[in-house]
């Protein structure tokens, strides 16, 4: 079954061609210095006095560069000094715009699914981990607290423990050029961005797709060129049709899929790495889920080592807490990126390293992480099973999470609600929206009674058939 058939049946849609005529001159006449430096002080200037207010679109970088007889990368640089200054924002294929400084910057797809926890009823929105099927950090954090451990001796000491770091390359999916840590995926993922993705380049991203990430490619002014997602992730066909457009960067989820489960196989890998080999994209891979997942630790490094990095989580597994997350892959992208990391945290805790180090090593962990990937994929298929048996779509998933297609995402959320049922809504996975609404339900923090399942799958069922009234209410 495909999810999203019929998503991207070619290019995506252009920009609203709706403009005031008069800016594209004003910019180019203001600008007497065509470095990025100039640019961006000119525009600047131009917003600061009042020519250019909140809500009016700039050119295009393409259009500016030529109008200049400049490279298109120079104008880019300069967007990118604005945007980072909060000067103008980029929205997607609308365009580049300036931005009213008194609204900062937001997640705000992220806060759209409902990440703050629920005061009662059962809170399926989260994505969180069942904290109870977490290993004990107690064991870990004893086995850092022995006082004569030094720790750090130098603050250019390596920011991987050379153990963790053997750990991590013996179950990598590929040779990576380099291994590091960072302060989660999130923040792997926000570093790779501000690497490899320039204002006004386009990008490959998954359609549903993680919202965080969504949030990160928008706030960096990327135009985001939506793939579909099949039950093995990317589908190749859409890959093949965004490659046209030339992107500066592949993001992939490699198994579980964030919102979808969906785990991508050796096939498919193989099949995406042969129409990535003849461009010039950076592949970048979030494995959020890492050890809960059932499905085949795959990357498309393993034929594009080079232009390959791969994040991988250890929140579900051992503990969102722990705030740390491994990266690895191309040498030309993950040197820069930890070198610009020392001008900030510097490094991630080597004590929360040093219990991550005991928490891969130690065999009751071990079984721990391996009982709770059983636990969730028992929870997972019983509620897959209890909806599919009355009529609702809903992909197998891999994970913690179900895919969940309804009648109507308002109405279903209101009847969950009354019910005391949260999960989360499906609109803020979009990159561009979908023919069919759907809910993402985190069935992993389920009870474990066969029953009650079945009872929550019957109230899940009745909402996705739900339909609101005439009179605005639900039918």
């Amino acid at each position: 079954m495909t999810l999203v058939d019929g998503v991207m049946s070619g290019r995506p849609a252009l920009a609203d061609p709706r403009a005031d005529d008069r800016i594209p001159g004003l910019v180019l006449d203001a600008i007497d210095d065509a470095s990025p430096r100039g640019i961006a002080a000119a525009v600047n200037r131009l917003i600061r006095s009042g020519r250019l207010v909140t809500g009016d679109r700039l050119p295009t970088v393409r259009d500016l560069a030529r109008d200049l007889g400049i490279s298109p990368a120079t104008v880019s640089e300069a967007w990118q000094a604005l945007s980072a200054v909060g000067a103008i924002e980029s929205r997607g294929r609308a365009g580049t715009f300036v931005r009213c400084t008194d609204e900062p910057s937001r997640p705000v797809r992220y806060l759209g699914i409902g990440i703050a926890p629920a005061a009662t009823g059962l809170d399926l929105s989260t994505s969180m981990p069942d904290p109870a099927l977490l290993p004990a950090l107690r064991p870990a954090l004893e086995s850092v607290t022995d006082p004569d451990l030094v720790w750090t001796t130098s603050y250019l000491d390596d920011p991987v423990l050379p153990r963790l770091e053997e750990i991590l390359r013996a179950d990598w999916p590929f040779a990576a050029q380099r291994i590091g840590t960072v302060d989660g995926a999130l923040d792997g993922l926000s570093r790779l961005i501000e690497q490899v993705v320039r204002l006004g380049d386009r990008v490959a991203l998954e359609n549903p797709g993680f919202p965080a990430l969504i949030d990160l490619l928008e706030a960096r002014g990327a135009e985001i060129v939506p793939l579909e997602v099949d039950e093995q992730g990317a589908t190749p066909a859409s890959l093949e049709r965004a490659l046209e457009l030339e992107p500066a960067a592949v993001f992939l989820q490699s198994r579980a899929q964030n919102p979808t489960g969906a785990s991508m196989t050796a096939d498919r890998v193989a099949a995406l790495a042969a129409l990535l080999a003849p461009t010039r994209a950076w592949i970048v891979e979030a494995d959020h889920s890492g050890l809960i997942a059932r499905g085949a630790d795959v990357s498309l490094g393993t034929f594009l080592p080079e232009r390959t990095v791969h994040v991988r989580s250890f929140s579900k597994s051992h503990s969102p807490d722990l705030r740390t997350a491994a990266i690895g892959g191309a040498a030309e992208v993950m040197d820069p990126l930890m070198a610009r990391r020392m001008l900030g945290p510097g490094w991630t805790s080597r004590i929360l390293q040093g219990m991550l180090v005991h928490l891969l090593s130690d065999p009751l962990a071990i079984a721990t992480v391996d009982r709770a990937r059983a636990t969730y994929h028992h929870r997972c298929s019983r509620l897959h099973d209890a909806l599919v048996g009355r009529g609702v779509v809903c992909a197998p998933a891999d994970g913690i999470n179900l895919w969940v297609q309804v009648a109507d995402e308002r109405s279903a959320l209101l009847m969950l609600a009354a019910g005391g049922i949260r999960v989360a809504p499906g609109g803020p996975f979009m990159v561009q929206p979908l023919p069919d609404q759907y809910l993402r339900i985190t069935a992993g923090l389920l009870p474990d009674d066969p029953d009650q399942i079945d009872l929550i799958g019957q109230r899940i069922a009745e909402a996705a058939h739900a339909r609101p009234s005439a009179r605005g209410g639900i039918s």
